[in-house]
């Protein structure tokens, strides 16, 4: 991952833990309502994909086993990772794109409630994805990839100053192109077709030529709201509709949405589908259940969208009845780092990646709370309206302080700690009972992004190799980690 280049290895801040009292007392562990239901706390573990469902996107044990874990410690929600809404093959990753989905997550909700006492309030991350491929060696690019045409003759001729190159047979031009410094490449390749052979092909909302992605505005409603309908079926008490990081949505909604039919260009074009996608979802779904959404509060790339964009998007959507709004930052493919020749570029791997998973590596203004003012900026403007639609703060969070501290600011409605989860999943339980000076706490090295940047399953290095002896715990395919963090003896 990316790292600033005048980077400061900052020390994890000390923490002042409450007793049960003061907990008892405080904004974050006090109750609220976001839409139709109340959660009993304002503590929230987002959406993380740790790679254990199926190969055909179906829930399994380790899939249960490691939510099982984020509800013992009775958060007031819990998220479910990115479950894709269509029924195609993507590896280890949930689906609900098909009935055959819902027995498997009605389990996964069912196990929740069980291991929370049903007072955990359980959302699936809704999202949809476009087609990324590998990146492949240069001479399968060039020889299958590259779609040769008259303008390739064209520059080429003109760039090595032989007009032979504009009758050449086909199979000539692609070994010189092969063959071809990157200099002349530059000169007769376009700037697509290098970043495809430099990272790999990648469809884009903009692609209007192909059918599909010309389709995307008339065919993901449905797909959105069949899926939300699912989730409801399968017990879940709500839906976050996944508008955030690299994905479909948040391309739509990209200031490099340039799209000419209506769904790109300007805020309004841009907030189009979005808009259509949560009103298709939302009249499909019974009053008590929830809807809401993850949104960037900055995309953090060149060309792209910025916190004022946010403000406009969250109030549209807060203004269309959305139940909760959720803010992260970054993550994009625009500036991931180059992958290895057969491997998929990466979103969270360049400068937009860090700032939505910022760690201890940073610069001057450190890893902490480093986003909840893209949170506080969306908020008030959301309060401007006259709209008292809860806003989810998140990143970097670490202790009882720093999230009371941010409530009592009113830069956010609820605050939400994935990473510091992950580390100790019963530390909400811990800091409720009086007893912080147990939390595992998390050391913001990214370990965790690290394993999920492989596509292998996530945990954390501050229990995975422990009482590894335990009796029947899972461990990771390797053998070598435990899947889930070690029960806390209370």
């Amino acid at each position: 991952m990316w790292t600033p280049p005048d980077k400061i290895r900052h020390a994890i801040p000390p923490a002042r833990w409450p007793s049960a009292e003061e907990a008892a007392a405080s904004r974050w562990f006090s109750p609220i309502d976001v839409g139709p239901t109340r959660l009993h706390a304002r503590t929230w573990v987002p959406a993380m994909v740790p790679w254990r469902a199926s190969d055909d996107g179906l829930v399994t044990p380790d899939v249960i086993a490691w939510y099982e874990r984020f509800a013992a410690g009775e958060p007031g929600a819990l998220v479910v990772e990115a479950t894709g809404i269509r029924d195609v093959p993507s590896g280890p990753l949930l689906r609900i794109g098909d009935d055959r989905f819902v027995p498997g997550l009605a389990e996964l909700a069912a196990a929740v409630r069980a291991a929370s006492g049903g007072r955990t309030r359980l959302f699936v991350q809704l999202i949809d994805f476009l087609a990324v491929k590998r990146r492949p060696p240069p001479d399968k690019f060039f020889a299958r990839f590259l779609r040769v045409d008259a303008g390739h003759r064209r520059r080429l001729a003109d760039a090595l100053h032989d007009e032979r190159w504009l009758s050449a047979p086909e199979p000539a031009l692609r070994d010189r192109l092969l063959s071809a410094e990157p200099g002349l490449l530059e000169q007769v390749l376009t700037d697509r077709e290098r970043r495809e052979l430099d990272y790999g092909y990648r469809e884009l909302v903009t692609d209007v030529d192909l059918p599909h992605v010309r389709d995307l505005p008339r065919v993901l409603p449905e797909l959105f709201a069949a899926a939300a309908a699912r989730a409801e079926a399968a017990g879940f008490d709500g839906v976050e509709l996944h508008y955030a990081h690299a994905y479909t949505m948040a391309s739509f909604l990209s200031r490099t949405n340039t799209r000419a039919d209506g769904y790109g260009g300007s805020l309004e074009g841009r907030a189009r589908l979005p808009l259509e996608v949560l009103a298709a979802v939302r009249a499909r779904l019974g009053a008590g259940t929830v809807v809401g959404c993850r949104m960037l509060g900055d995309e953090v790339i060149a060309g792209g969208s910025d916190l004022a964009d946010a403000v406009q998007f969250a109030r549209a959507f807060a203004a269309a009845g959305i139940d909760f709004v959720s803010v992260s930052k970054g993550g994009k493919f625009d500036d991931a780092h180059q992958p290895k020749v057969g491997e998929a570029v990466y979103p969270y791997t360049g400068p937009s990646g860090y700032e939505c998973m910022p760690t201890v590596h940073s610069d001057a203004r450190g890893p902490f709370g480093r986003n909840v003012a893209l949170a506080a900026a969306i908020r008030a403007g959301i309060r401007d309206d006259g709209r008292a639609t809860p806003v989810v703060a998140a990143g970097g969070i670490h202790s009882f302080d720093q999230a009371e501290a941010i409530l009592a600011a009113g830069h956010a409605d609820i605050v939400a700690a994935a990473r510091q989860s992950l580390a100790d999943p019963d530390w909400f339980a811990k800091i409720r009972l009086g007893r912080g000076d147990e939390v595992r706490r998390c050391k913001f090295t990214n370990y965790c992004e690290a394993l999920d940047t492989q596509h292998k399953q996530v945990t954390c290095q501050l229990w995975d190799r422990v009482e590894l002896d335990e009796p029947g715990i899972a461990r990771s395919h390797d053998g070598r980690r435990r899947l889930v963090a070690p029960r806390w003896r209370r």
